[in-house]
């Protein structure tokens, strides 16, 4: 049988779906030294997701830096916290790579925040709103995405909470990590249904069920 996804989600649909969790495990990373390490490991993957977090800022005018860089593979994500790794040559070094895909959504976000504490170029990225498009998917955020593709809903219930607090409760880590990882799952099975076209499009804009060819 086909996977039915859709080109609009609807909210109250959403809302009614199972949540979905990072299951594996979350280091945070402190210092230059752990940062050094964790990039050494990430580069002899396979596949990682990234996302970022900033302190949400409720004045006027007011912008706060970029505060973690999350980046995960299947089962291990690392939590950077950017601004007690005053020494970057090792996450530009990740971030810079060209062997190891990166994915991420709307990474040119992403990439203009990071921008802000340090300079690099881009390496191997893969931005999941550019790819899904072409599957006639219009909803381009993280959770609807996943919602879309796998009948699950992604908590955004941390995404305001304080990212430069002294500590990142289990709450923040999960959240993080969690955001991270999707993308892997997202990416994955984007390539799946794009090679197997086993799947309907959905046009919820006018009712009917549309079969999507893929060139």
């Amino acid at each position: 049988m086909k996977k039915n996804i859709y080109n609009h989600i609807d909210k109250s649909w959403l809302n009614t779906l199972p949540m979905a969790k990072f299951q594996g495990r979350i280091v945070v990373v402190l210092n230059e030294s752990e940062a050094e390490k964790a990039v050494n490991f990430l580069l002899t993957c396979n596949i990682l997701g990234i996302d970022t977090e900033t302190r949400p800022s409720f004045k006027k005018g007011q912008q706060h830096k970029v505060s973690l860089l999350q980046v995960s593979t299947h089962d291990i994500c690392f939590l950077f916290r950017l601004k007690l790794i005053k020494q970057k040559s090792s996450i530009i070094r990740l971030l810079e790579n060209k062997d190891v895909p990166i994915v991420g959504l709307s990474l040119h976000d992403d990439v203009m925040s990071l921008h802000r504490l340090f300079d690099f170029t881009p390496g191997y990225f893969i931005d999941l709103q550019n790819l899904v498009k072409t599957i006639g998917i219009e909803d381009l955020s993280l959770q609807k995405l996943y919602a879309n593709f796998f009948h699950q809903r992604i908590s955004k219930s941390q995404q305001l909470s304080n990212w430069d607090a002294d500590i990142l409760n289990e709450k923040q880590r999960l959240y993080a990590a969690t955001d991270a990882w999707a993308c892997i799952q997202i990416y994955e099975e984007y390539r799946r249904l794009s090679e197997s076209r086993d799947f309907n499009l959905i046009n919820n804009d006018k009712d009917e069920q549309l079969s999507e060819n893929i060139s």
